[in-house]
Order: C-alpha cells, then structure tokens, then sequence
C-alpha cells in the first residue's frame, strides 16, 4: 500500500518552478506561519514578479526574508501581510511593505472557513511518511484550516522540519495534496532566547509565588516570560504542565529542571499542549517525535472554553503600555504595528474562568527611547494607541514594583493601584492626571 502513495507522490512532484504556475493575477496566497513558510516557492514565486498583478500573500511570525515582499516596493506585483509581525515583519511593516491583519487567535480557523478565500496555500512540511502523511510540524496551530480552505495545496518539504505528534490537524494526507516541491533547505536558524534584563527577573520573582504546584503555564512572546520560565526552574515549584499557543526554550529549560511533568492536568493529561513553537535547535530536537507533547490548531489551544477546564492556569504575557483605566496596549507603539493580539485575549477570559486560575499581563515600569528619555509605561490615557485588552477583562497586572489585581475594581480604585506599580518619578504626575480625570480619591490624603 505504500508504495501507492509513493507513486502518487511521484506524480504530484514538480520543481519550484513549476508549481508556483498556477497563481494568477488578484489571487490571495498564504504561507501559513513561521517555520512554514516555504522558502522555495517563495523564491520562485518572486522571480514571476514581472507576470504578475495584485498577487495577495498573508503570513504570520514568519523570520524572512520574504521574496515576494522585498522585490516589489511598488506593490504594483505583491502585497503582503501578516496576522502577527515577527521582529523581520515588524520592519516591513515600518517600510510600508507588510500590512496587519488584526486577529484572535482561537478565531483562526474560523476566519478561513467563512470569510476568507486561499487561492493557493504553500506550506513547508516534513517529510512523508510510510502511510502518506506529511507533518505540519511547528506549525501546527494555523495550518490545517489554512490547507482546508486552500483551492490548490502545495506542500514544501523541508528535510529538517521535526515531526510533532498532534492531537488533531498535525498532518496533511498525499492525497488531499496537489502538488509537492522538493531542494535543499539550510538550517534552521539557533534561535536563542532573549536574555532576561535583571528588571525581567524581578517581576518573575514577584509571580512565583501565584504559581501553585501542579499549575499549568501559558508564557507568551518576549523576556519577561522568559524569565519566568527561568525562575520557575530555580524554584520549588513542581509538575507544572504546558497548554501554551507558542511554546519557547522557556518550557524546554522547565522540562530539563525537571518541573514541567503535565501528571496533574484536568485535561490532556500527561501531554504538553501547543500551537506553534519558535526557538533553539535544540526546541525542535526536543519536540521532535516527543510522546509528551502534543501540537494543535489555535482553534482547540486558544480557546477559552477549552482553558478554562484547566485547574489553576496561569497565563503571563507582556505588554507595552497601560493606561490608568485598565486598558492595555500589547500589540502597537503609538501608529507603530510591532507585533499582533496573538492569543492575550484568549488566554484572559479562559484563564479567568479557571479554576484557581490567574491571568498576568507584565511590564516593566518605564522604557527609555533612543535619545536616552525615560518614558513611563504606565499612561494617563490612551489617545488614538491600538488597544489589545480592554479594561472590562484585564486581570492582573505586574511592574517591578509589584501585582496588582483590577477584576471588579472602579475607576479610582484602578487608578491608585496602578499608581502603586508606577515608577516612583511618574507617580505625582500620575496623580494629577487622575484628579483631572476626577478618577482619584486620595489626593487630599497626601
């Protein structure tokens, strides 16, 4: 029986070339996410630049370089976009050559069935395996829907993919394939992860003590997580488990200390829970073929419905800025698209609805700018800022300077909280702006 799949894989094989001849002017594409992106087709794709009118090609937390986006700066040819910038996106999107897709992530699947077209998906996968399976991967979370919806399936394959085990949607059948690509791939680049600041490892340190033996972590993007992972390492916390949309080194250096077990989940017990997964080598060799992971789409990870059958999920994720209302910024700096929603919202509503669950949303107190001025994070208001979470579903919120809680909390009480967790130097003018906000109560007090 094998070796029917294998001919039909023979059938279905065509060079780069070749394959990216069926896209036709005003066609949307999609290359799916990160280690998906097919780095062959890409090229071969650009290189019909010429040809080719209003050709459309979404994205998502891809590394680059993106072909299609760096050849035509006119637009005229190829447009991209993304749905959550990686750091190479972000600088597209400064150069006016990416475009954000705003999106929820546990609405992922959602959005290709119903409202969007895929004229041609391109994904990088593993290699087929004996029973004509190709796997998604690390880039589990996004691609089986993606592939679903897709007129024309074109399977990249790429030699040093790992192969994830899955709960569902992890593998896409030869049969369901229209054509497949095959050449040589370099590796991957050693992602490795963002070196904790000593302001990163205080608020880390101020966490752990929310975190109970036997929780189950969500770390998102960025150092502060990562230095979470790293204090939980060092701590005496124990048989923690992963339900996480992105998993990092931070779970990986978790497994090695020998705190992340997945024995006391409510749900997909003994299984680390993922989407996607960005980092190391040494990640993916480590995911790769691993019995005590398993990848699923952002529709099953990120819902939260499904988060909140946890006990005692804790979700910690950054942001950019809060205002003194309990809004939040994560996404944007001002106009400035730097990243996307992701799954900060998912993972407030359905950690909050947790048994024993808590959801932190960290910051540091202040950034300093490139000509060196200290600037708080915490803001009078918003005007005209991207806002991620709204005030109604924020949690707890953490500085350097300690956690506050906001859930059922009034206007006043929100503002003197947030106060308490500001930088010292911003505080007086903090106050004031509250009073101007008729939102402070114990300016007579002091």
């Amino acid at each position: 029986m094998a070796m029917d799949f294998w001919a039909e894989y023979r059938r279905k094989l065509r060079t780069p070339e070749e394959a990216v001849q069926v896209v036709k002017d005003g066609d949307w594409i999609d290359y799916t996410s990160s280690l998906g992106m097919p780095v062959l087709l890409d090229r071969a794709l650009a290189a019909r630049r010429d040809e080719l009118h209003d050709v459309k090609i979404r994205g998502n937390l891809i590394p680059g370089p993106i072909e299609v986006a760096e050849c035509d700066p006119t637009q005229e040819h190829f447009t991209y976009h993304s749905w959550h910038c990686s750091a190479y996106e972000r600088g597209l999107c400064d150069e006016g050559k990416c475009y954000y897709i705003p999106m929820v992530f546990h609405n992922n699947a959602a959005y290709y069935e119903f409202f969007l077209d895929v004229n041609v998906v391109m994904v990088s996968v593993a290699p087929m395996d004996k029973h004509g399976y190709f796997n998604f991967s690390v880039n589990t979370g996004v691609a089986g829907p993606i592939c679903r919806d897709a007129d024309i399936v074109i399977v990249e394959v790429n030699e040093h993919m790992p192969k994830i085990r899955g709960g569902y949607d992890e593998c896409i059948h030869i049969s369901e394939v229209d054509f497949v690509v095959e050449g040589e791939h370099a590796p991957f680049a050693d992602e490795k992860p963002t070196p904790p600041r000593p302001v990163d490892r205080k608020i880390a340190e101020l966490l752990i003590p929310y975190i109970v033996d036997g929780a189950t972590l969500q770390l998102g993007i960025g150092s502060i997580p990562n230095a979470v992972g790293e204090c939980i390492a060092h701590s005496d916390v124990k048989d923690l488990a992963m339900h996480t949309e992105l998993c990092s080194d931070a779970f990986y250096e978790l497994y090695k200390a020998g705190k992340l077990t997945n024995k006391y989940k409510s749900i997909d017990r003994g299984k680390g829970v993922f989407g996607c997964a960005i980092g190391s080598n040494e990640l993916y060799e480590w995911l790769d073929d691993n019995p005590g992971v398993a990848a699923y789409p952002l529709e099953y990870v990120n819902r939260p419905y499904v988060i909140a059958q946890i006990d005692n999920m804790v979700s910690i994720n950054a942001c950019v800025a809060v205002d003194l209302y309990g809004q939040v910024a994560a996404e944007s700096t001002g106009k400035r698209q730097i990243s996307g929603t992701g799954g900060q919202l998912d993972f407030l509503i359905g950690a909050s609805a947790s048994k024993g669950g808590k959801a932190f949303i960290c910051m540091s107190s202040v950034h300093t700018d490139r000509h060196g001025v200290k600037h708080s994070r915490i803001l009078p208001q918003f005007n005209g800022d991207i806002i991620t979470s709204p005030r109604s579903q924020v949690y707890f919120l953490a500085t350097e300077y300690g956690v506050i809680n906001l859930e059922g909390r009034s206007t006043w009480e929100r503002a003197e909280m947030l106060i308490s967790i500001a930088h010292p130097e911003f505080r007086d003018m903090l106050i004031k702006e509250a009073q101007e906000r008729k939102i402070w109560r114990r300016s007579n007090k002091r």
